[in-house]
């Protein structure tokens, strides 16, 4: 099935394969914990049992998303070591560091706490609860600044050098971790994670609404999901707009793909929106464009000259057929869920956000897309910054282990079938969760003794066929 593939090509989708679902479900995960953070908060200061039921009714599906997490990352480390063994060891002290700190300041703060949150209600008190909620938040926020920042490295590296071996050390550390693309880059990941936690929540919500057992909890879950959409929506896409000026400056190739520019322009470039990259003849056929619109994106004036794939030598460029529709993917998406944010602000401002089937089938239809967009965002990124690892400076095919292609083939063919196994069956429990509405506030029954926080009703012995004291 795999005959015909270098050891190179199989290593690459290997690491694209795991890198594609494990990313899944921090996406998921560091929206949902801080979700839980504003829920705790609530309850906390309202005392309203609404808050409280959402609070018991997502933080089991974080857990299992959580768990999940960190299962499909920690292959991945074993792929630096074995597959990508030599890239492992040229940028290992500088990517080296940068993980330990992900490990030592993020994860064990999120897992040092995770624990109190799920099962500590009840033993700690509610301060050091909603302390350990809080932490749990910001350690997801910690572990996306740290791989966001070695990430950004890999794209545009900065404060290093390079020693007589060829490794890249480091040379300043503030420059290493806030380097040129980093701000942009957490700053988009991170709304894009709140976006796709947003979708989620509203889609079980619209779910429930449909299938008529929408109780007050789903009401609010819905609502507040609405609501994080329409305000965070344009400021994803005011920081996409930034993040892509950033990017044309630091790593023009990858624009010149994702905007289809086989050719420069020098007196204005069109935007294109739609049409058939062609590798062979370098350009886009049956384009759809708006004239100058691109020079006004990306130089915010008309006629500002774009430089094109041409300046670039044939062996340096990005597969622009992936690059192209993976922006445009997740472009679409980014405003399908603006629409949606929109028609929800309209609705709210009618009094029908709750009766209105349409919204709700469409917010039911929308659920997924905000994990769609953040994996179209990645292969934008990643693809888009081929043939190299660490952008300009190390290619990629310096970066392979001298492997074999079989061996890469064979695990490969197992990376399929358990992840699809496992992670597929993790998935659809998740969804079983989600099917079943959150417990009407009015049942909740705050219990006394260590079994409150299960919500396990402790069993009364039958004491009717005892003799009389």
């Amino acid at each position: 099935m795999l005959d015909g593939f270098s050891a190179e090509h199989l290593a690459r989708f290997q690491f694209a394969f795991t890198v594609s679902f494990h990313i899944i479900f921090p996406a998921f995960s560091i929206g949902l914990a801080s979700y839980l953070a504003v829920l705790n908060a609530l309850w906390l200061k309202t005392r309203d049992k609404t808050y409280l039921s959402l609070f018991n009714y997502w933080k089991k599906i974080f857990a299992v998303a959580f768990g999940m997490g960190v299962v499909s990352g920690i292959v991945m480390s074993y792929q630096f070591g074995t597959n990508w063994s030599v890239f492992s060891d040229r940028t290992g002290p500088i990517l080296g560091p940068l993980m330990a700190y992900e490990v030592l300041s993020a994860f064990f703060l999120e897992a040092g706490f995770l624990g109190i949150m799920l099962f500590g209600r009840d033993r700690v008190g509610d301060k050091l609860h909603m302390f350990a909620t809080a932490m749990v938040a910001f350690g997801t926020l910690m572990s996306a600044t740290w791989i966001l920042s070695v990430n950004s490295w890999m794209q545009t590296p900065a404060g290093y050098s390079i020693n007589e071996v060829g490794q890249f050390v480091p040379e300043n550390w503030w420059e290493i971790v806030f380097n040129p693309s980093f701000p942009y880059r957490l700053t988009h990941m991170v709304l894009a994670a709140y976006l796709t936690t947003a979708l989620v929540v509203g889609g079980a919500g619209a779910w429930h609404f449909l299938k008529g057992d929408a109780g007050a909890p789903s009401r609010k879950m819905f609502s507040m999901a609405m609501w994080m959409l329409a305000v965070v929506t344009p400021l994803q896409i005011v920081a996409g707009d930034f993040h892509g000026i950033n990017t044309y400056k630091y790593q023009p190739q990858k624009v010149m793909a994702m905007e289809g520019h086989y050719d420069s322009y020098p007196d204005g470039a069109p935007l294109i929106l739609f049409g058939i990259p062609n590798a062979e003849e370098k350009r886009i056929d049956y384009a759809i464009e708006i004239p100058k619109l691109s020079s006004l994106i990306l130089k915010h004036d008309l006629n500002a000259p774009l430089d094109g794939l041409d300046t670039i030598p044939d062996e340096d460029e990005p597969p622009v057929a992936i690059v192209f529709w993976s922006f445009r993917v997740m472009v679409g998406l980014g405003f399908a869920m603006l629409g949606l944010g929109l028609w929800s602000l309209w609705a709210r401002w009618r009094g029908t956000l709750y009766n209105s089937p349409w919204l709700h089938r469409a917010s039911f239809v929308m659920a997924p897309t905000g994990f769609v967009a953040v994996l179209a965002g990645w292969i934008t990124t990643e693809v888009g910054r081929q043939p190299f690892t660490v952008y300009g400076l190390m290619r990629t095919s310096e970066s392979l282990a001298p492997i074999a292609a079989p061996a890469v083939a064979a695990s490969l063919i197992a990376f399929i079938v358990v992840y699809f196994f496992i992670f597929g069956a993790g998935t659809f429990y998740i969804l079983r969760m989600m099917g079943f509405p959150p417990q009407d506030a009015d049942k909740i029954k705050l219990r006394e003794g260590p079994l409150r926080s299960t919500g396990i009703t402790p069993v009364q012995p039958d004491r009717s066929n005892l003799p009389a004291e």
